[in-house]
């Protein structure tokens, strides 16, 4: 009887080993498909005795897929969302994302402001490149040669002068970033926010 519990034992523990390779390597070739996504590890401990329900495995299993899928999903809403409004900005989605992550902010508040203050860059100053209203003032009018250089400047802007500083809700970018507005600012944004997060435009 003995022997027949540590056969028996022994085969569901390979089975859980073998269903947490299997979950590893359809992570991994996501990764390798779709990056930049977040890395998931799952490891069974060979010297330690765990007590593994076959559904919470399976559970995980789901969970893993659910997060690479949705971290994969998001420089692909900015592309969708981009196109479907016809933005010069569509041909940099993915470097729009990967400047989020490098900054480390949301991946859609480069977009949301872009689309508050200039409809997705379809009604800037002439020559400009930029998006966003920034650096606009009595004084002048910041530009970039394109795109490309204005997305750089902005990102690292957003950071510094807004997250860093603890502004970091529509709310409170708008008291600094137009404190003019009645509130119409941050209420535009964070309708293009949810847009853009629902997918459904």
């Amino acid at each position: 009887m003995e022997e027949l519990i540590i056969r028996i034992s022994r085969w569901f523990f390979g089975v859980i080993l073998a269903l947490v390779m299997f979950v590893s390597l359809e992570v991994w070739l996501i990764n390798r498909q779709n990056s930049p996504a977040k890395v998931v590890q799952l490891t069974v401990l060979e010297n330690e005795k765990v007590a593994i329900n076959s559904a919470n495995v399976v559970q995980a299993a789901a969970d893993v897929e659910t997060t690479v899928v949705a971290d994969n999903a998001r420089p692909i809403l900015i592309r969708k969302y981009l196109e479907k409004y016809k933005s010069p900005l569509a041909p940099y989605s993915e470097m729009i994302f990967e400047l989020s992550e490098t900054y480390g902010f949301e991946y859609y508040w480069i977009v949301a402001i872009a689309q508050q203050e200039s409809n997705l860059c379809k009604k800037i100053p002439e020559d400009s490149h930029n998006c966003w209203g920034y650096g606009i003032n009595s004084a002048g009018t910041l530009k970039f040669e394109n795109y490309e250089l204005a997305l750089k400047s902005y990102a690292e802007y957003l950071k510094r002068a807004y997250f860093d500083k603890g502004l970091n809700t529509a709310e409170l970018i708008m008291k600094k970033y137009c404190p003019h507005s009645n509130g119409s600012w941050a209420y535009g944004v964070n309708h293009f926010i949810e847009e853009i997060e629902s997918g459904n435009f």
